[in-house]
C-alpha cells in the first residue's frame, strides 16, 4: 500500500484528541469516518471541529473556501463494523490499556487485511497492541500532541514487528 491509497481515514474515539485529529485529516484531503459510542459526545466533537475550521480560517491558516469541502469530508458512526472501508484506523480512545487492547483485537479482524492500525497512545505498548489485532506488522503509533489542529508535533513509534512499509506509510501521512 501506498499513501495515495488512503482515501478513508477511522478516527475511534471523538473526545479531545481523536475530533482534533479528525479536523487535521478532514484539512488534509482525506475522507474521515469519526466513531464513538456515544452519540452525544460525536455532536460535540463535530461542534468542536466546526469552531476548530473557524478560528483556523480567522488565524488565516485554513482559507475559507477550504473549510465546507473539509467538513463534508467527515462522516460520523456509532458502529465499529463502519470502519471495515477505511484503509487507515487511528485510535484515540480514553487511555485505558484494556480498552485499547479490546478495541485493536476488534479491529484487527473487522478491517480489510491490508488496512493500517494505528494508535494515538502515549503510553500503551504497539507491541502489545499488534499483537491483539492479529496483525502487528500492520500496527504503528502515532501519537499526535494537543491540541492536534495546532500542534505541527507527531510521534511515529513502531512495535517490534511493524514492517518498514507501515512505518513509511505512517511517516508519508504525518508528513503530508
Amino acid at each position: 500500500m501506498k499513501i495515495d491509497d488512503i482515501k478513508r481515514i477511522g478516527v475511534v474515539g471523538a473526545g479531545q484528541m481523536g475530533s482534533g485529529i479528525a479536523q487535521v485529516a478532514a484539512a488534509s484531503g482525506w475522507e474521515v469516518l469519526l466513531l464513538d459510542v456515544t452519540e452525544a459526545v460525536l455532536q460535540t466533537a463535530m461542534k468542536k471541529i466546526r469552531e476548530g475550521f473557524a478560528r483556523a480560517v480567522e488565524k488565516r491558516t485554513l482559507g475559507p473556501d477550504q473549510t465546507i469541502p473539509a467538513l463534508a469530508r467527515l462522516r460520523t458512526t456509532g458502529r465499529l463494523q463502519d470502519l471495515a472501508e477505511v484503509q487507515l484506523v487511528i485510535e484515540a480512545a480514553s487511555e485505558k490499556s484494556a480498552l485499547k487492547l479490546d478495541l485493536f483485537r476488534q479491529i484487527g479482524c473487522l478491517c480489510k487485511p491490508e488496512t493500517i492500525l494505528a494508535s494515538n497512545t502515549s503510553s500503551i505498548s504497539i507491541t502489545k497492541l499488534g499483537a491483539a489485532s492479529g496483525r502487528p506488522d500492520r500496527v504503528v503509533g502515532i501519537h499526535f500532541m494537543n491540541p492536534a489542529p495546532v500542534m505541527k508535533l507527531v510521534e511515529v513509534v513502531r512495535g517490534v514487528e511493524t514492517s518498514e512499509e507501515t512505518m513509511a506509510l505512517a511517516l508519508g501521512l504525518v508528513t503530508r
